[in-house]
């Protein structure tokens, strides 16, 4: 009686007219070939976002300032030295929006906080000198030292070059200084 309704123009979404098989095929075309479900572009951004600290809200952008989160619990990279190279707390009355959420007392009190992270910034300049040294100079010196101990060691008796690595004529190039943010 539900075909009859179905050929005779009624509603036929209620009848079972379509096998596991039928769905699974049509789930099919939403797969990729290696197996799942997401677009490359979706995987690449899902990998890069695997590194990001999305559980600390983002503050706005300052002209002339870089800001970042800090720890009070990392003794390896303490605040008091980030102060000495130039980073300053960034209080809860200087930028609406953000309050303190933990730090109440002390020496802190009254500076951006996310349990126990403390917002502070520095200077965009002071900042980018810092990662130019850290990212950028250090690695390139690094590389020269790579390549200078990757010199070749000599023939062997049939005349091969001995201690010859590929792709170390790629280290030590000049590359465009970068801006980092």
């Amino acid at each position: 009686m539900a075909e009859e309704k179905s050929i005779m123009g009624g509603d036929n979404r209620l009848t079972k007219t379509t096998t596991r098989d039928d769905r699974s095929s049509a789930d099919a075309e939403r797969i990729n070939k290696d197996g799942t479900a997401l677009t490359m572009k979706e995987r690449m951004a899902m990998i890069r976002n695997e590194w990001t600290q999305d559980v600390l809200p983002s503050p706005p952008k300052v002209d002339g300032w870089h800001f970042c989160w800090l720890s009070t619990t990392n003794s390896s990279d303490p605040i008091y030295k980030r102060m000495q190279k130039g980073y300053v707390p960034v209080m809860s009355k200087d930028l609406m929006g953000f309050t303190q959420s933990k730090v109440t007392e002390g020496e802190f009190e009254g500076v951006v906080s996310c349990n126990e992270m403390l917002l502070f910034k520095i200077e965009e300049e002071v900042y980018q000198d810092i990662m130019l040294y850290l990212h950028h100079e250090l690695p390139m010196s690094e590389e020269e030292i790579l390549k200078a101990n990757a010199k070749p060691q000599g023939e062997d008796k049939d005349g091969q070059e001995l201690g010859s690595i590929e792709g170390f004529n790629t280290l030590a190039r000049k590359v465009p200084i970068p801006h980092f943010s």
